[in-house]
């Protein structure tokens, strides 16, 4: 029987989605193989784990330039070392699991656990292949610490391996797979059905607006471009996901209310509908994470940036703003002059469509694994 171990860290949801697509495709299609999906910074300690995750959490809604600082500086310097020197420490409680289980294979989607892992292989304790999937779409050399001793490098396109390879990771050990993808975004859905489902109208276009965010980054931005959609004189409707953001939910309501739209714009405040509702839409505005990124790019959309959080997320903006697939919406733009160019302009989001289904890798969990346990 094939062991295998797949790890991530709860700083941000992409890492955990990412493992889970990776655990369902080989639970669906590989025979003889047990599979444990873990948390390594909750398994090793608890503590630490609550701590880092909430600062986290805290710095990236209330101090994202601080963020920012942190993300760019904790690739040299002294606050890389004292991260490998923790990860070090900590690897200690996660060798006992590993010698207990003995997996064939360990996968993280976390750059900590990697870290850990490496480490422990360098030292001989620790004989499993090892493949870090990285999710974002520009490369930190956090994931990249004791890369001598991981076997394999998962990254979003071609762009990264090259960066990876001039960085002295040998070109053998990296795929440009794409970024972990749930199996549910490659269904096809019935447009009409979902419209109907939705009180959607099929004659208008469609607008997917991520307003909560897993921080609430942004509250007052997010508020003022929310505001501009509902006010866009174009033949668009709305559906708002505010997530957890209870404040962001009534203030989208209330405006709602207000301006009479109730029936152009839905608000809702949870789903699990994201893949049903990317295939009927037109266009989703979104903080630029890699998951939201790589769901919206598999389902062709153009995409407008809102609020990216420094560092990782500013990369994926700039990214997708290179690439031709975004509109970044800065803090002083004239966001009424950019939807009414938008929405005037078919041939424009037409293009940033086609621009968008040529950069997603929709068969990304496939091609992994299939690397990974062969076909």
């Amino acid at each position: 029987m094939k062991k295998v171990i797949i790890f991530y860290a709860s700083y941000g949801g992409g890492h955990l989605s990412a493992a889970r697509s990776i655990k369902e495709n080989m639970e669906t299609n590989y025979e003889d193989i047990d599979v444990k999906l873990i948390d390594c910074m909750e398994y090793v300690n608890k503590t630490v784990n609550k701590i880092t995750t909430k600062a986290y959490s805290e710095m990236a809604k209330k101090a994202p330039k601080t963020w920012g600082r942190v993300y760019w500086k904790s690739q040299k310097g002294p606050l890389a070392q004292i991260s490998t020197t923790s990860n070090k420490i900590l690897s200690i409680k996660l060798y006992k699991l590993l010698k207990d289980f003995e997996p064939n294979l360990i996968v993280s989607t976390h750059p900590f656990g990697s870290q850990m892992c490496a480490y422990l292989k360098k030292h001989g304790k620790l004989n499993a292949k090892i493949a870090t999937v990285m999710t974002d779409y520009a490369p930190h050399d956090q994931w990249l610490v004791f890369n001598k001793y991981v076997d394999y490098y998962f990254v979003s396109h071609d762009g990264m391996k090259k960066e990876l390879h001039e960085k002295g990771i040998p070109n053998e050990k990296i795929f440009a797979t794409g970024i972990p993808l749930s199996n549910k975004f490659l269904l096809k859905y019935d447009k009409p059905t979902i419209l109907k489902s939705f009180g959607l109208s099929p004659d208008k276009k469609t607008v997917l607006f991520f307003g909560g965010g897993e921080f609430g980054l942004g509250k007052t931005q997010t508020f003022k471009i929310f505001k501009s959609f509902v006010e866009c004189p174009e033949n668009i409707q709305i559906v708002a996901i505010s997530g957890k953001n209870q404040k962001m939910k009534e203030a989208f309501e209330n405006l709602v209310e207000s301006l009479n739209k109730k029936d152009s714009v839905k608000i809702l405040e949870y789903t699990n509908q994201v893949p049903e509702l990317m295939s009927i839409s037109d266009l989703v505005v979104t903080k630029p994470g890699g998951l939201t990124t790589t769901e919206s790019l598999a389902s062709g959309l153009p995409i407008v940036v809102i609020n990216p959080i420094p560092g990782q997320e500013e990369e994926n903006a700039s990214y997708l703003e290179k690439n031709k697939v975004a509109i970044w919406l800065k803090k002083d733009d004239n966001v009424e002059v950019i939807l009414k160019d938008l929405f005037s302009n078919p041939e424009k989001m037409q293009e940033m469509k086609i621009r968008a289904r040529l950069l997603a890798k929709k068969n990304s969990t496939k091609d992994i694994c299939k690397i990974l346990l062969g076909s």
